[in-house]
């Protein structure tokens, strides 16, 4: 297989791991400013598309990241009916907050899980 260009390998090794912490910033202030899990996770599966790109040597697991999706699902659902059951009370702000806190996250690696599979999926399935 035909080696990449060195370059873009070098850049990548930069900027991957800035890439990574701006995608979990977005996802983490979603709650604060616009943005939020959608835009995050698009981030951060776009760090992941590129390095693929850059670099496809590495093998994905598709499976891993559909049971992963999975189980990510299933906690959403649960986050939001434990939070339907509890009530949420206006007067306790911190409820709130970490409500849209830890639902921006889960919704985040979802969408995250979500491109990256049908990226992969294309790129090991329908490219053949």
């Amino acid at each position: 297989m035909k080696r990449n260009s060195e370059i873009l390998s070098y850049i990548l090794e930069i900027f991957y791991p800035f890439i990574l912490i701006f995608g979990i910033y977005i996802i983490a202030n979603g709650h604060i400013t616009p943005g939020g899990g959608f835009q995050g996770g698009a981030i951060l599966s776009s760090a992941f598309i590129c390095r693929y790109i850059i670099i496809p040597e590495e093998t994905v697991d598709i499976d891993i990241l559909q049971t992963i999706e999975k189980l990510i699902y299933i906690m959403l659902i649960l986050l939001f009916t434990f939070f339907l059951m509890m009530g949420i009370n206006i007067s306790f702000p911190g409820f709130n907050r970490a409500f849209l806190i830890i639902s921006n996250f889960l919704i985040g690696l979802k969408v995250c899980c979500g491109l990256s599979i049908v990226f992969f999926r294309f790129v090991f399935y329908e490219s053949r």
